[in-house]
C-alpha cells in the first residue's frame, strides 16, 4: 500500500503543480507565439486546444464537407481503408475462439484493404450503421496524407507555423483521418508531439499525463489481426509465429453495467484515481497533444456521417522527461492480478 499511496500522490502533485485539477485542457482563442508555445506547454508537457482561428484560411474547412469536391480532387486515388467488425482497430478483443484459449483477449490489427476513394467514402458513411457487420475507418498514418491524399494538399498548410518554429523542425509525417460514429481508438500513446485538427465532424478525447501509466495497466498481449475471408467477412486470426505487444487494460467506456462492475474491480487504480482530462476538439480546433500522454478517442460525424482530421507528427526531443518516464514506467509496482475475463 505503501507504493500505491506514492503514486497516488504523484499524479496530485502533477495536477497541483503544472497541469490543473480541473480535469480541462486549456482553451487558446488564437495561436500562440512560438515562444508561449515552447514555453507554456512543450516544454511543461501539457496540452491545449486552439480555437477556429488556428485553421482560418484552410479551404479544407470549408472544402472537405462536400463530397462532390472530395471525389472530384481525389479521382482515380487508391486509399487504404482499415477494417473491424466494431470500429476499433489496433484494440483488445477476445483471443479467436479456434485456439481453445477462452476468457482471454489478444491485440488485434484491421484488415486493410486498398480501394478507390469513392468507393472508400461510400463505405465509411455506410458502414456507420449499428446494423452493419464492419466499420471501415481511414486511418492509415505512415504520413498516409503525403502519400495517398496529396491532391488535397493545397487544402490544408504543410505544416503549423508557430509549431514548426518552436520545435525547430517540420513534421516527421502527416496523416488523414476519416471516419464514422463507431470509430474509436483505444487508450495509447505516441512518441510524437501531436497537432491535432479536426476538419469536420467533432473528436471527444480522453487524456492521462505520463506520471499515470500504472494507472492504464500495461500489458502483453499475444497480436492477432483480421482478414477478410472469401466471402468477404471478418476473421480473426493470431499471428504466427507469436508476438507479444503491450497494450493499456483499460476501457474507459464498458458497454453494460456487468463489464463497467468488472472493468472496475480489474483496474481500480484507472477508476478510482483522479478524473483523466476531457477535451473535444470540434471542426477548425486544433489540439496540441504532447509526446507520451495517453489518449483515448472517439468521435461524433458531421452531418454526412462522417468525421475528418488532419494530424501532424513532430518528433519529441528524447530529454530529461524521456529519462523520467522510462524511469516510471520501469518500476515494477506490483498490481493486482487482471481477471482474464474482464470484457472489452
Amino acid at each position: 500500500m505503501g507504493e500505491e499511496r506514492r503514486l497516488r500522490d504523484l499524479w496530485a502533485e502533477a495536477r497541483e503543480l503544472s497541469l490543473g485539477t480541473s480535469g480541462c485542457v486549456d482553451r487558446l482563442d488564437a495561436p500562440p507565439s512560438p515562444l508561449r508555445f515552447l514555453r507554456d506547454y512543450v516544454s511543461a508537457n501539457k496540452p491545449c486546444l486552439i480555437s477556429r482561428a488556428a485553421t482560418r484560411g484552410w479551404p479544407a474547412v470549408s472544402l472537405w464537407s462536400d463530397d462532390a469536391y472530395l471525389r472530384r480532387a481525389l479521382r482515380g486515388h487508391a486509399v487504404s481503408v482499415h477494417l473491424t467488425p466494431h470500429g476499433r482497430a489496433d484494440s483488445l478483443v477476445p483471443l479467436p475462439s479456434a485456439r481453445g484459449r477462452g476468457g482471454g483477449l489478444c491485440f488485434a490489427s484491421a484488415a486493410v484493404r486498398s480501394m478507390d476513394f469513392s468507393e472508400a467514402l461510400e463505405l465509411i458513411t455506410a458502414t456507420g450503421s449499428p446494423s452493419s457487420p464492419t466499420v471501415a475507418y481511414a486511418q492509415q498514418q505512415n504520413d498516409c496524407f503525403r502519400a495517398e491524399y496529396s491532391a488535397l494538399a493545397g487544402d490544408v498548410e504543410p505544416d503549423v507555423p508557430w509549431a514548426t518554429e518552436a520545435l525547430g523542425r517540420l513534421p516527421e509525417a502527416v496523416n488523414l483521418w476519416i471516419g464514422n460514429g463507431r470509430s474509436e481508438t483505444s487508450f495509447h500513446k505516441d512518441h510524437y508531439e501531436n497537432l491535432y485538427a479536426v476538419i469536420t465532424g467533432e473528436k471527444h478525447f480522453l487524456l492521462l499525463p505520463p506520471t499515470d501509466v500504472h494507472r492504464l495497466y500495461v500489458r502483453h498481449y499475444p497480436a492477432a489481426h483480421y482478414v477478410l475471408d472469401d466471402g468477404g467477412e471478418l476473421r480473426l486470426e493470431l499471428e504466427q509465429p507469436e508476438r507479444q505487444v503491450p497494450w493499456c487494460s483499460v476501457d474507459p467506456y464498458p458497454e453494460t453495467a456487468e463489464a463497467l462492475a468488472e472493468q472496475r474491480e480489474a483496474f481500480p487504480l484507472y477508476f478510482d484515481g483522479p478524473k483523466p482530462f476531457e477535451c473535444t476538439v470540434k471542426a477548425g480546433e486544433i489540439l496540441y497533444l504532447p509526446s507520451m500522454w495517453f489518449h483515448h478517442v472517439r468521435q461524433t460525424p458531421d452531418r454526412h456521417g462522417r468525421t475528418i482530421a488532419v494530424n501532424y507528427w513532430y518528433d519529441m526531443q528524447f530529454d530529461i522527461k524521456y529519462a523520467y518516464f522510462s524511469f516510471l514506467q520501469s518500476i515494477d509496482y506490483t498490481l493486482p492480478p487482471c481477471k482474464p475475463s474482464a470484457k472489452v
